[in-house]
């Protein structure tokens, strides 16, 4: 019973510590009117189709067309290929990497060729969130920091 009081006279403060605690772990929201807004929820409008190697179309696409179609949502015309979209943009630093961003990874033999590509949908504390098609999966997200994809990670780039 004792216990019980100690405990209720603390609640409030657990609380707030719960509150802040969460809400400082939350990431930025995006406003509804940026172009960033727009390009992932286009690729997320994607998920689940599955994979198909030079698919453009929502009964199956490959990572370059997700990113096509994404950034086409805001008028932006990429090029249909990742190795060609890796050669657009600015190159930026992971630890400035925001939603909207693109990925770049070497997914084949050659360790420095582009052959995948993601968008960052989410960037918190350094922990970055991409969506993306996936040979397995179809159009999945997926964390930077995973093992398989921090191994073939080359670069990122800022269209927006």
């Amino acid at each position: 019973m004792k216990g019980q009081k100690v405990f209720l006279k603390f609640l409030p403060v657990f609380f707030l510590f719960g509150l802040f605690f969460f809400q400082s772990c939350k990431s930025k929201k995006i406003p509804k009117d940026s172009p960033a807004f727009t390009v992932i929820e286009t690729a997320k409008s994607y998920r689940g189709t599955p994979y198909r190697y030079g698919g453009t179309t929502r009964a199956g696409m490959d990572c370059s067309a997700l990113v096509y179609h994404s950034y086409y949502a805001v008028g932006i015309n990429l090029p249909r290929m990742s190795a060609d979209q890796s050669k657009l943009g600015q190159k930026i630093n992971l630890n400035q990497v925001r939603p909207g961003d693109l990925l770049f990874f070497a997914t084949g033999k050659r360790k420095n060729q582009v052959t995948h590509s993601g968008i960052v949908t989410e960037s918190v504390k350094g922990d970055i969130r991409f969506i993306h098609a996936s040979t397995s999966l179809g159009v999945t997200e997926d964390y930077l920091s995973s093992r398989y994809w921090s191994g073939v990670f080359l670069f990122a780039k800022r269209i927006l």
